[in-house]
């Protein structure tokens, strides 16, 4: 199987733990932007020209979640995904929340923050900050709150919800994310950062 990706991507990410996890091995292609001919290969198989990718012989496969519920059910013994219904449903739950409100959100703040300023866009908006600011911190309070008296998400276990969020805050510090208010959902980043596989992906720019 081979993942178009790129190495800045936190939703690229989220299927590189995974696959890392659960010891799958990836034919990596980096997805340059600033290229045009890279673009242009990206549209011919994702028409959103978005990253990350997955190709599976004639197959084609992109939104970061589904390649990664993809990814566990071609690893039948893996426990990321269980397949009891409401085990999956609530995981599911998670996912689709950290897709909808959790990093929108942080990508606002990381926009402004760090992409605006790499693409000579200028400085930050101080109303898309504030904007940011507040949606994080009303969704920086729910995924504390589940995390209370709890190590993962969903559950006793590692599982796809943990994956799909952590790499929403691989850039925490540089991002300015204002989540140090939340001493769970800190404690569950800083279990996050001690995995291997957390590490292996680590990005430095």
């Amino acid at each position: 199987m081979r993942l178009y990706h790129n190495r800045l991507s936190s939703n690229a990410r989220r299927v590189l733990l995974t696959a890392s996890l659960l010891r799958i091995t990836l034919e990596l292609v980096e997805v340059n932007f600033k290229d045009e001919g890279d673009r242009r290969r990206l549209l011919a198989i994702n028409p959103n020209g978005k990253l990350p990718v997955l190709e599976d012989g004639d197959f084609i496969l992109w939104e970061s979640c589904a390649i990664m519920q993809y990814l566990c059910e071609q690893a039948p013994a893996q426990t990321l995904y269980p397949a009891e219904p409401r085990a999956r449903a609530d995981i599911n739950r998670w996912m689709f929340w950290t897709c909808q409100h959790f990093a929108p959100a942080v990508g606002v703040l990381t926009f402004e923050h760090i992409w605006k300023a790499m693409r000579g866009m200028g400085e930050a908006d101080p109303r898309e900050l504030a904007r940011g600011e507040r949606d994080l911190l009303q969704f920086g309070a729910v995924i504390d709150a589940q995390l209370a008296g709890r190590e993962w998400i969903a559950g006793k276990a590692l599982s796809l919800a943990d994956l799909a969020l952590a790499p929403s805050l691989m850039y925490l510090e540089r991002g300015r994310l204002p989540l140090q208010r939340f001493p769970h959902l800190m404690a569950w980043f800083a279990r996050i950062e001690a995995l291997p596989a957390w590490q292996q992906g680590a990005v430095a720019f």
